[in-house]
């Protein structure tokens, strides 16, 4: 037997809208059993006060219980939930839904292959952390053997949703005798990201062991494959390994670049050649860059006080691909620290072939 991937796109109407799930599970289209990831775009601020995602999360969970028959706890089990908050400027809210089926022919030459990997839950003083580190480095090894992915080379996006702190946690930790990362519950996020794509760098070998005084310090450290999404309504990182692997079957593929800024155009269009056929799915990462310049030019993100800078970098890049790839339903996440060279970002195309 062999494994096949498939990937569907759903335009979702708020981040309650479970509707073209349902709708698609309804028709036939998905087995719910299958489903091993769900990667979305909610509208809320893509800030610590982003909701949104924990409540699309909660949505599909209980969705996904209800036709399997099972607890919320067996979905947390099997099933890697990404929501990433922020559509600005023209992306649409929007859901991957990732599917492994069993099927009785091999494709004669490597395929997508998808993988599923969960760290422990993590406390507050861990987060953006050495131990942040490690443990995601560990279980993106997993998530690859979960795949049947053997060389990091054929890895082409690890996505990872990754905890922040809020206030609550901070004074948990306090009461233990414990110091957390940062005091600032905005710039945890950052830390956790950052964090948690070094491991993802260290588990393909991009860099050597690390130390955690590199958090969000040391740009030359990054990952090009990884993509870090912060939110509040999770403790542990939940990761999806996505690359091209022998013995999977399908008619999907997937390819990456890394963009040199938020304006790399040429980036978006090599991914497309490399893949090749038709584009099923887009993610990728935007930062504001930390330099305050574009090529040279100046630009105003980082001093605006009332949208911050990662808001307008999703804007930014989200219109710079839906130019190139021709929509607007991409999945384009904001924080791109140690996500590719300070300023850019992977960009990762899974498309559909002949």
């Amino acid at each position: 037997m062999a494994r096949r991937a498939r990937v569907l796109r759903l335009p979702t109407a708020g981040p309650q809208d479970t509707t073209p799930l349902a709708a698609a599970i309804d028709k036939g289209e998905i087995d719910p059993a299958t489903i091993v990831a769900i990667v979305g775009k909610t509208e809320g601020n893509g800030c610590v006060n982003d909701f949104t995602r924990g409540y699309a999360t909660l949505a599909l969970k209980l969705l996904l219980a209800e036709r399997l028959g099972v607890k919320l706890a067996e979905i947390e089990r099997r099933v890697a939930i990404v929501m990433s908050g922020g559509t600005e400027g023209g992306l649409s809210p929007h859901l991957l839904v990732f599917c492994r089926e069993e099927v009785a022919e091999v494709a004669a030459n490597p395929r997508l292959a998808i993988g599923i990997g969960l760290t422990r839950a993590f406390a507050p003083e861990d987060i953006g952390r050495a131990a942040q580190i490690e443990e995601t480095a560990t279980a993106v090894t997993l998530a690859m053997k979960d795949a049947g992915i053997v060389s990091p080379a054929d890895v082409h996006f690890v996505q990872i949703k990754c905890p922040l702190l809020t206030k609550e946690r901070i004074e948990a930790a306090a009461r233990r005798g414990a110091t957390v990362a940062t005091a600032d519950t905005y710039h945890s996020m950052a830390l956790s990201r950052g964090a948690s794509a070094l491991g993802v760098a260290v588990a393909l070998g991009e860099i050597g062991d690390v130390a955690e005084t590199a958090v969000c310090r040391d740009w030359s450290l990054y990952s090009s494959v990884a993509s870090t999404s912060a939110g509040v309504e999770l403790l542990r990182n939940e990761i999806v390994v996505l690359g091209n692997a022998s013995g999977w079957s399908g008619d999907l593929v997937i390819g990456h670049e890394v963009m040199a800024d938020a304006i790399d155009a040429a980036a978006a269009r090599r991914a497309l050649a490399d893949v090749g056929g038709k584009p099923v799915a887009v993610l990728a990462k935007a930062e504001a860059a930390p330099s305050g310049e574009i090529r040279g030019r100046r630009h105003t993100m980082l001093d605006d006080s009332d949208i911050h800078s990662t808001r307008h970098a999703r804007a930014l890049v989200g219109g710079v691909l839906a130019g190139v790839i021709g929509d607007t339903m991409l999945y384009v996440s904001g924080g791109a620290e140690h996500q590719g060279p300070t300023g850019g970002g992977p960009i990762a195309i899974i498309g559909q072939i002949q």
